[in-house]
Parts: structure tokens; sequence; C-alpha cells
């Protein structure tokens, strides 16, 4: 949905007209004036083909066989705000033309009409988004309260993140930043501390899975000369470097039980005792921790005090996965490329069609990090391709053999009921889609390439419509 100074990649647009000779007139005609045309012919092809690609626009015939266009155009803003539509139609007038607008749509167009005003109308609505897109950028990173770096996005839950952190960042008070791994926590963590009143004092950042548990206290609270073996000098713990600053702590559920209880008291007497004396120092460090994990669950099971997690979510901060956000991928996965592309020295190329559907319908685990590290490896091995291909990406993106998707399946003699065989591996392969998008079944449809309410009948006929089947 958004493309780089540098390139002028061609505008995706996807046509939905019933009749063929008009859907193929309008294709040429968009083709030739170098725009990238995807056709459907039903409402029902429409919306399939939205949910496996961001578009950057849409013609929408009103009158289709199996629904309204005005449910496709209403279904395409909500999932894409910055794509640009027209509705066409044989039949309507005022009415009609102000209902597409109020839903979003650019223009309205009676049939028969120019091809070339088509054309201009979207045209001229897709350039205005992208110059609109990418001064926002422009204004966000000029803005010093907008000093995300690499935090991008425009869906609904990043704009609840920013105006949240926008309120956070100028307190004093402790922060619980949650999410799963490679949301961007630490990133989050700097967000906040450049923002905030001590932007100028140190910003000290403590892995607590990554330093030893024997010296982890020392890490944190810092020790004196002789305080145990190998202490040969006296040494500064994270603390007292983050004094007047922010102490980031990460992985905060990994810390050790005392270690849990010595953070604690710092947090309740804003002082600190150095491993080897019994002398408080008094500190001023705002502490901003993070977790992958559920710290309730961790209370239940014995392994984290519940005191420590009240101190530290005083206010909590929720990251929302990749996977919740699918709207943003065309626009992170064109910032890492520009990043990838200067830091590497080479010529900027546009992500193509079929790379970016694989990237769309990816599940995501390892979040915007995954997304940022397949960027990455699709720049090293794109060589010098035009575009961004599918065979640039990671394995993982690559599609599956069909063949080798079906498991082996040993014909006793008595033979198998084929019916009964198709309907468990029907069933394993929904469930292994929706356990992969976390039960959301938008999701698990786009992976199956099915149309939601397609999935939907599916698992009621399968008996899954329960979440407790699932």
């Amino acid at each position: 949905m958004f493309v780089a100074e540098e390139i002028q990649e061609s505008p995706s647009v996807l046509v939905v007209e019933d009749d063929p000779a008009i859907r193929s007139t309008i294709a040429e005609s968009l083709s030739a004036h170098g725009f990238t045309v995807t056709e459907a012919a039903t409402a029902a092809e429409g919306l399939e083909r939205l949910a496996g690609f961001a578009f950057d626009g849409l013609v929408v015939d009103l009158r289709l066989p199996d629904g309204d266009g005005m449910q496709v155009l209403e279904d395409a803003m909500h999932r894409y705000s910055q794509l640009r539509a027209v509705v066409i139609s044989g039949v309507g007038g005022v009415d009609e033309a102000v209902t597409a607008i109020k839903k979003g749509a650019s223009d309205f167009l009676l049939k028969p009409f120019q091809l070339t005003q088509l054309v201009h109308v979207l045209k001229t609505a897709i350039d205005e988004r992208r110059l609109r897109l990418e001064n926002s950028l422009l204004r966000a990173q000029l803005n010093e309260r907008f000093r995300f770096d690499r935090m991008v996005g425009a869906a609904p839950s990043m704009a609840k993140l920013f105006d949240t952190l926008q309120l956070v960042a100028p307190m004093q008070s402790t922060v619980l930043i949650q999410g799963e791994t490679g949301t961007g926590k630490e990133l989050v963590a700097r967000t906040i501390h450049y923002n905030s009143p001590r932007r100028d004092q140190p910003f000290v950042a403590f892995n607590a899975a990554a330093i030893p548990e024997g010296l982890a206290e020392a890490e944190l609270f810092g020790h004196t000369k002789g305080a145990f073996t190998g202490a040969i000098n006296a040494r500064v713990g994270r603390f007292e470097l983050a004094d007047r600053g922010t102490l980031f702590i990460d992985e905060v559920a990994s810390m050790p039980m005392p270690l849990q209880a010595k953070l604690l008291r710092a947090l309740q007497e804003r002082e600190i005792e150095r491993v080897g004396t019994s002398r408080p120092l008094k500190i001023n460090a705002r502490v901003l921790a993070a977790t992958n994990v559920d710290l309730m669950k961790l209370i239940r099971e014995g392994t984290f005090r519940e005191d420590l997690y009240y101190r530290l979510n005083v206010i909590r901060v929720q990251l929302p996965p990749l996977r919740s956000r699918r709207e943003d991928i065309p626009v992170l996965a064109q910032h890492f490329l520009r990043e990838s592309c200067a830091h590497n020295q080479v010529p900027l190329r546009p992500i193509g069609q079929a790379a970016m559907r694989l990237l769309m319908q990816h599940a995501w685990p390892g979040n915007i990090r995954q997304l940022e590290n397949a960027i990455e490896h699709a720049v090293a091995m794109s060589g010098l391709a035009q575009e961004i291909q599918p065979s640039m990406l990671p394995d993982e993106f690559q599609v599956a053999d069909p063949d080798r998707m079906v498991p082996a399946i040993t014909i006793p003699d008595g033979g198998i009921s084929f019916a009964s065989v198709m309907t468990q591996v029907e069933r394993d392969l929904i469930l292994q889609c929706l356990e992969r998008t976390g039960g959301n079944r938008r999701q698990a449809a786009i992976l199956l390439n099915l149309s939601r309410t397609t999935l939907i009948d599916k698992l009621q006929r399968l008996g899954l419509d329960n979440p407790s089947a699932a």
C-alpha cells in the first residue's frame, strides 16, 4: 500500500464486475495506463481476493449476481482504510452515489462512462493517498513526539498504541510492556524514554534472561571490590547507571525469586544495595519492564511474585501481534525494504504482487522481527532482479508441494472409508490453521485460501463451531 519515492511501482487494482466484456475492457484500459489488474466476477470472489492481498485500488459494480457491490466496498474499506475505490453501475442516481461516497468510495460512475475518466479518477486518488501517506511519515519522523524509528503502522490497534504512548511517556510511572517475541518491546521502551522528561538522561537495558543467575544481581545492583570470587574491582550496576534516566528490564519473568525480592525492594524504597555492602544508595530511575509470557500464570505456578507484579503493572502496554494487523504488512515490508537496500547499498526495487501475497498470507509467529528478516533475506537473494519475487523469500514462505501436504495413509486389506478419512484430513487442516492463527477465523481462512463464510460452514459441518471443540 506504500511505495518509496524512488520507485513508482505499478498500482494494483481489483476489478469486480460480472459482465465479462465490460470487465475485460476495464482491465485492458487500466493495464494500458500502468495499473496491475486483478479480476473478479462475483462478490464472493472479490472478497476472497481482498482477503489475500492489499490492493491500491478497487473498481466494483453496484449490482453483482451474488451480492451487493456496496458490501464489497464496505468490506474493502474496513480492511484497508487507505484503499481508493470507484463504484460503477448501470442504474442508480444521487442516493446511490451519496451512499458510495459515505462508505469511502472516491467516485461513483454511471455506465456507460469514459474509460479515461475511470483511469483519471483512480490515478488521482491513489497518487493523492500516496502523497498524504508519505507526508504523514515525514511529519512523524520530524516531530519529536513521534521518535518511533521503525514503529510503523496505521491499524486501529497501532493507533491506540500510539495514543497510549503519548499519554504514558511524560509520566514517571512504572510500565509493564507485554507482547509476543518480535513485536518490538524494547523499541516501545525506548520510545517512552525519548519522549519523556528523562530523554537527555541514560537509557539502560538489562536482559534478565541473557545473564547467568549467579551474576544477575551484581549486574543489576553493582558490587564492591572483593564481594565475590573474581570481583577484583568495584562495579556500578544497571540501576545506578540509569539514575535520573530509564532502566529497561527485558524478560523480567526470567528473574529468579531471590532477585525478584530485591527488585521489589528497589521499586518500593527507591534505593538499592550493591552486592558486598549493606549501605543503601538512593536511586531515581524509571523502570520499564517487558515480558512475552503470562505473568499471572507464573504467579499461580509460584514462580513469579504477585507483589512484584503489581509494582510493575502500574501502567500496562499491550503490543498487538503482526497477524492481528495485516493491513500494516505492506507498509512495514516497504519500510524494511528501503532500510535494507540503503544499508546494503543496493538499488531499491519493488515487492512484486506474488511475493506480497505470500507476506499477507503468512501467520508471522516471529512477528515484526521475522518480517524484517524475511525482507533482508529477499534483498540478499534478489541480485539484479527488477522486483522482489516469491523465490527470494525464506523457505517457510514458499508454497508447499501439494503432494506432500496429505499425510501418508496405509490402506488395509479391508479398505477404508474414503469419506471418513477425508473428513478427518479436512478437520486436521482446519484445526492446524486455527491454532496457527490463535483462533482467528478470518486469518485461518486466508491460510486455507477459503472465504470466511466457507470456513464457517465447514466448522459447523465438522462440529468445530463451538470454540471448546477446537
